[in-house]
């Protein structure tokens, strides 16, 4: 594993980042990463409810996790949809996504990465992983990330960490997309992070949100507690 990166060693651009991989200029463009949001899972530990469509600060959680990840500059963004496919994708459809309808949704994490990574324009260097019950990650971290990606340095796989803690999400170069999609069931990006350690270069972030994901009743009540709203 690379030595971690901190905060002021990342260039923060203020507009959305070129990803183009030509020669511009003579000057090489950074990669291009591509995001996947993650959205089609049953949500089976919020109980009936699907996790991904509970309100907080007056939208639907993978609303703001979706949102993030678009003002984050990685283009395109999928949004990958399976169970309640519909009422998932009309929480996002005024945002600039393309929604990939996952029929083995069932099968797990897997089968939405598999989804996602068989979508992606053959241009693209890198995808950023992201999952849709993680409401309070914000883009300024997920440029970090991008910032700090560069595959033929090494730096193949960039992993948020807050206060000593891996969080998500993660961004991984191309190189690793077969091994993506060799992987089944709820095995996620996270498994091939543990076996190519090598290339893993942690990314200091300033949000808390990279550890936080709401997938039960509980999580949730405590999300809108932080923020002041009311408990259901």
């Amino acid at each position: 594993m690379k030595q971690p990166v901190p905060l002021d060693d990342v260039g923060l651009p203020g507009r959305a980042l070129d990803w183009s991989r030509e020669h511009r200029n003579g000057v090489l463009q950074r990669p291009r990463v591509a995001a996947l949001v993650l959205a089609a899972g049953g949500s089976r530990r919020m109980g009936q409810a699907n996790k991904l469509l509970q309100p907080w600060r007056d939208e639907a959680l993978v609303r703001h996790a979706v949102r993030a990840v678009v003002q984050s500059g990685a283009a395109p963004v999928y949004l990958v949809v399976g169970h309640q496919a519909e009422a998932v994708t009309r929480a996002t459809d005024d945002l600039p996504v393309m929604t990939v309808y996952n029929p083995d949704h069932a099968e797990g994490l897997s089968s939405s990465l598999r989804a996602g990574l068989r979508a992606l324009p053959e241009e693209v260097d890198g995808v950023l992983v992201a999952l849709g019950d993680m409401p309070r990650v914000n883009p300024r971290d997920l440029r970090r990330l991008q910032a700090a990606f560069n595959p033929a340095e090494g730096r193949a796989i960039c992993v948020p960490i807050y206060q000593g803690k891996r969080g998500n999400p993660v961004l991984l170069g191309r190189q690793l997309f077969a091994e993506l999609l060799l992987l089944e069931g709820d095995l996620g990006a996270r498994y091939l992070i543990g076996v190519h350690e090598d290339l893993v270069t942690e990314v200091a972030v300033e949000g808390s949100g990279v550890l936080l994901d709401v997938d039960t009743p509980a999580a949730l009540e405590q999300l809108r507690r932080d923020a002041g709203e009311p408990a259901s």
